[in-house]
This record gives structure tokens, sequence and C-alpha cells, in this order.
């Protein structure tokens, strides 16, 4: 069922239509060299070391951006949503550094530009963004990372095991509810913002993944 509020706006109507529009974003990341990479054998250790750096950046930054939103909204349903995706992220953390340990990653690895544009824009709507394009922009981006992270996990684990690639199997499936959630967010009036927040996040997830790639030339 579709979720509509009382002020008439199709949330999952949205949803589809932002996910269409990101149609082409998809399929570059579905066909990423990156990933041919990975899957094929061939991405060597130092490039997971960089995943493993990128990622630690990322997520530290994405847990004070998310706390920051809980703070700014902290009435329900928003303060809830943004708190437990704090806590997420602290959870993905601890996950990541079983995986950073086993590639070998230091305490010295200095992150990319083009990786930290990504969360460097998740900062940028924290500040400046309303529940509404947070919301979408994360829904609009979870099914690309979590096919990602899948793609990674199963390349990946015959190598290491199980235990290693746990953060991978942890962003793979989206947690319980967190569609039907992240909707309730979106209203009305938020139309327009919120779709180029969808927009620029997935182009920045891109840019994630090209800039690990181009790393490998």
């Amino acid at each position: 069922m579709r979720e509509r509020h009382d002020d008439g706006v199709d949330a999952a109507g949205l949803l589809a239509a932002v996910r269409e529009e990101l149609g082409p974003i998809e399929r570059s990341l579905v066909d990423h060299p990156y990933f041919a990479a990975v899957e094929a054998g061939r991405l060597p250790a130092e490039s997971l070391r960089a995943f493993a750096g990128e990622q630690r950046a990322i997520i530290r930054s994405d847990r004070r951006s998310f706390d920051h939103l809980a703070g700014r909204f902290p009435t329900a349903p928003a303060g809830s949503f943004f708190g437990d995706m704090a806590a997420g992220e602290v959870e993905a953390l601890r996950l990541l550094e079983r995986f950073a340990a086993v590639v070998g990653l230091g305490a010295g690895y200095e992150p990319l530009p083009g990786c930290q544009a990504y969360p460097a824009y998740v900062a940028w709507l924290a500040l400046n963004g309303s529940p509404a394009d947070v919301a979408l922009a994360l829904l609009a981006n979870l099914d690309s990372w979590g096919r990602s992270c899948g793609r990674m996990r199963d390349a990946l684990r015959p190598v290491y095991g199980a235990d290693a690639v746990a953060f991978f199997d942890y962003f793979a499936r989206p947690p319980v509810g967190f569609e039907q959630r992240a909707l309730t967010l979106v209203t009305a009036g938020a139309q327009a913002s919120a779709r180029r927040a969808a927009r620029l996040l997935q182009a920045y997830e891109l840019l994630y993944w090209d800039t690990l790639a181009d790393a490998l030339q």
C-alpha cells in the first residue's frame, strides 16, 4: 500500500519516480569497473585498504550528521528515525574494523576528495535539509548501496571469511521497516528539494566508486 499523508502527497509514488529518474546512475553502478575487478579477483589489497579507510571516515561523519538531524528534529517520527540511523553507524563502524584489520589498514590513511564528497553532502543536508530531503535521498540510495555491498561480500567472503565481510552483509539488506519509516517523513511541498537531494546523493555515490576505480589505474 502506498504511503499517503493527510496533505495528499503520494510518498511511495514520489520514490518510484525518483528511482526511475536515477536509472542511468544505477546502470553505471551495476556495470562499474570496480565491481568487475573485485569479482574477477583483480582488486589489489591496497584498494581494499582504501575502501576501508574511506568507509571509516564516511561512517564517522555520517554518525555525527544523523545525530545532528535527531537534534534538529527531535519529535516523532523524525527524531527516532535519525537516532536509529546514528546508532546503525556505530554498529557499522564496529563491523568495518574487522575488515580493516584483515586487509591491514593502518591509522594514517588519508581520504580521497572524490570519496568524501558523499559524506560532505550528507553533512550539508544535516545542516540545511528537511527530514523529507534526507529521507528521500537515503531511500533512493539504499538499494544501490545494498547491492554494491552484496557484490563485495560475495566476492570477498571466499578469500577473507564470513566474519571479515560482516560489514558488507550488514548493509546488503535494509533494516526491517526502514522504507516505511522513511516514507513517513516525505511530506508535501518538499518534492523539488527532496528530488534534488536524491539526485545529488546518488551522483556522489557514483563518484565514490569512480574515485576508487581511478586509483586502480
